[in-house]
């Protein structure tokens, strides 16, 4: 019987011939923790009285979800990381770097075939070039510091074949945001999403990374994706590790596959308060904006801020809006601005912050006011999100965003295509 990429990841780092639903301990490639939730797992790795993680080099800490800090009590947990890292010398991302989502994969810390674990949910991003990477809580996280190793139990896979090539003004973002919409933000709890077919071939590696980033919103464990070429390419210029790369076999037994034409695709919307309550873009145009985002891990790389500059350029953010722009890492950020792009949002209006999760977990950066509509690139809306629960999150793709900013309400980035 044929394996699924998740069952020969997993097999091939725990030894042993797995299929679904098999409970094993494997052996990590990579090992990251972010400022949210590394000081609770450097607690758990002193209570188990470890004196040395397991190796320095496959392990790294980021601040970056509140950067810099915006408290006494945060500035507290960051010196306990820096401190932390320095006594291990693990690899360490402080200030302004940039999203650990971001900067994990362009570090060339992981690559195709890897088993990776990671104190945050959307770690699942890395599966766009061939990783099983998931989310874990602190005291995982501090267990695989010392050990190196995790116990899985092996998801089964859903499918997904997206046919066709995505329609122009129409992204990434779109398509996993209409695909969640469809699935549910609990369709597949506990299963790892597996996306093939003539639109992921036809997007390029960051866009990839942006629909793996969302498998987590449909409930999923990890969110796979064969390495072809474009992916070994970008892998290469960002890392001289050797790597396997894993392909689903023909046989290969899943939970579920769902098949899509994307020819046709619309712009969507997910509407407050729910990322799988999503619509067509047009279903709720004209909606009033006061403040959008652009950037965090879902939709902060250098592909993302030139979409937004190319309708922005010329043109201003309303009187009755703002625009706040965080660029997923320094290498990005001075990307942007070698090619222009920050003076082009900056010349609209636009604020740039520091690199990094900036608006989204509203901690500090660009807390929106009560009663005001946000639109966003961020992979969340719940109530609460950016810092205030009465408050109204709108997800869209970065055009979308930029589009909605120059005239204060939900507007079709097409107009502007």
């Amino acid at each position: 019987m044929g394996k699924t990429i998740a069952e020969k990841i997993l097999s091939n780092k725990s030894g042993q011939d797995v299929k679904a639903n098999d409970i094993v301990v494997a052996n990590l490639d990579f090992v990251m923790g972010q400022d949210g939730t590394s000081p609770l797992a450097i607690q758990a790795f002193r209570e188990m009285q470890a004196a040395r993680v397991f190796d320095p080099s496959r392990i790294a800490m980021v601040i970056d979800h509140s950067s810099p800090s915006p408290l006494e009590g945060v500035s507290e947990l960051h010196r306990q990381m820096r401190v932390f890292a320095r006594e291990q010398d693990i690899n360490f991302y402080d200030i302004g770097e940039g999203v650990c989502h971001q900067l994990v994969p362009e570090q060339g810390h992981v690559g195709p075939g890897d088993l990776v674990i990671g104190a945050d949910s959307h770690t699942c991003t890395y599966g766009a070039i061939n990783t099983f990477s998931t989310g874990v809580g602190s005291t995982d996280l501090a267990a695989g510091l010392i050990s190196g190793k995790l116990w899985f139990k092996v998801p089964e896979t859903i499918k997904f074949i997206l046919n066709g090539k995505l329609p122009k003004g129409v992204y990434s973002k779109d398509l996993i945001l209409y695909l969640i919409g469809d699935v549910t933000a609990d369709g597949a709890t506990y299963l790892a999403a597996e996306y093939t077919g003539e639109a992921i071939n036809d997007l390029s590696v960051e866009a990839r990374f942006t629909i793996s980033n969302m498998a987590i919103e449909m409930g999923a464990k990890a969110g796979l994706m064969e390495a072809d070429q474009k992916t070994l390419e970008w892998v290469k210029q960002h890392s001289k590790k050797e790597f396997q790369p894993v392909k689903a076999d023909a046989d290969a037994v899943y939970a579920m596959i769902k098949e899509y034409d994307v020819s046709k695709l619309e712009p969507q919307i997910a509407k407050p308060h729910t990322v799988d309550n999503v619509a067509p873009l047009r279903a709720v145009a004209g909606t009033p904006i006061q403040q959008g985002v652009i950037g965090t891990c879902t939709n902060g790389r250098i592909e993302d801020l030139r979409i937004a500059a190319s309708i922005l350029k010329g043109k201003k953010v309303h009187r009755d809006s703002r625009l706040i722009v965080a660029a997923s890492s320094r290498q990005v950020m001075l990307q942007a601005m070698r090619e222009g792009l920050i003076e082009i949002i900056m010349e609209a209006g636009g604020v740039m912050v520091t690199p990094g999760c900036g608006p989204c977990v509203g901690t500090h950066n660009g807390v929106p006011s009560d009663g005001e509509n946000v639109i966003s690139t961020a992979n969340r809306n719940f109530k609460g999100r950016m810092g205030n629960n009465k408050a109204f999150i709108y997800l869209g793709s970065p055009a979308t965003v930029a589009a909605s900013v120059i005239n204060a309400r939900i507007t079709d980035p097409r107009e502007y295509i």
